[in-house]
């Protein structure tokens, strides 16, 4: 078997792929593939392992593929029909990353809440604590989570974790259902209308036709003063031109590790909001503790060994 990775870099460099995916067969990897290269690249290939690099129709059908192994959850980069028509079998990894996104996902509100970054830098600072005359600052407030109301958009696996620990930390929990098919008897399921009555809505769902620009313009102006939106699902859920001008104009919080087109681009309204402290964007990095990687290149393996097994 010849084995193909067109973007190792997706996976870290603290990994060797060689020797996970080396006892396969002949085993070559790109640290990034353009899409013009992703053919030739291919070329002679059995079997492809790719996290975002397209494998289009025209690519299925000017290679010889056999399996294609994405090193992902979702599969909106493999052109699903052209692969099935071809008899060639798609591979998707799910549940490496929830612990990762829930943890991230806290992280991220946590230091909002509690103004974390500029406190530390104060800390630190030899013009900050040292030279304080009492021993306390508050120039920036702290909030809990507690008491608050805390819904989840998406009340998946991820989601549902998320739930857990928010209820942990005295949140009154409910959530939204975006299939409208979820049911859990353990939180309160509520109405789009409700949801943009809580104090922190925490996004865990694909991109769908039920999910894409959910938070449109006209929902965000719904949103309660105060309120704080954590988009940890998909870039496209959130009108980003529109919460870019909102955090601005009222007391609105947003965090987002998703962006609809990644990575940001150097003109995103994002990156023109002054009132910074109101928002958080990570380099959609919630999935990729060092944990969930291995846990993801395990299974990616396993893939190839089931295939391989028939």
């Amino acid at each position: 078997m010849k084995i193909v990775c067109l973007d190792a870099n997706t996976l870290g460099n603290d990994v060797d792929l060689k020797s996970i995916f080396g006892k396969f067969g002949e085993f070559i990897s790109y640290d990034m593939t353009d899409e013009n290269q992703t053919i030739d690249r291919l070329q002679g290939a059995d079997i492809v392992l790719t996290n975002k690099v397209l494998i289009t129709k025209d690519v299925i059908t000017k290679t010889n593929l056999k399996l294609i192994c994405v090193t992902a959850t979702g599969v909106n980069n493999i052109d699903l029909e052209a692969a099935k028509n071809a008899n060639i079998v798609v591979k998707n990894v799910a549940g490496y990353s929830t612990n990762s996104v829930v943890q991230q996902t806290f992280a991220n509100i946590l230091a909002i809440r509690n103004s974390t970054s500029y406190y530390e830098n104060y800390g630190k600072s030899s013009d900050g604590w040292a030279k304080s005359p009492i021993f306390v600052n508050l120039d920036r407030p702290i909030f809990e989570l507690s008491n608050k109301k805390f819904c989840v958009v998406g009340l998946g696996t991820i989601g549902l974790e998320v739930a857990k620990v928010a209820q942990a930390f005295g949140c009154e929990v409910c959530y939204y259902s975006t299939s409208n098919n979820n049911s859990n008897p353990n939180f309160k399921r509520v109405s789009f209308e409700e949801v943009l009555k809580c104090d922190i809505i925490s996004i865990h769902a694909p991109l769908n036709e039920n999910t894409k620009n959910l938070f449109n313009a006209k929902a965000l102006d719904e949103l309660k003063d105060g309120a704080m939106l954590v988009n940890s699902g998909r870039g496209g859920i959130v009108d980003e031109e529109k919460i870019a001008n909102l955090i601005d104009e009222r007391k609105i919080y947003f965090i987002t590790d998703v962006l609809e087109k990644e990575p940001i681009r150097a003109n995103h309204p994002l990156l023109k909001v002054k009132n910074k402290d109101r928002l958080m964007i990570t380099p959609h990095i919630a999935w990729a503790s060092v944990e969930a990687r291995k846990k993801l290149i395990e299974l990616s393996a396993k893939n190839i060994e089931d295939f391989l097994k028939g």
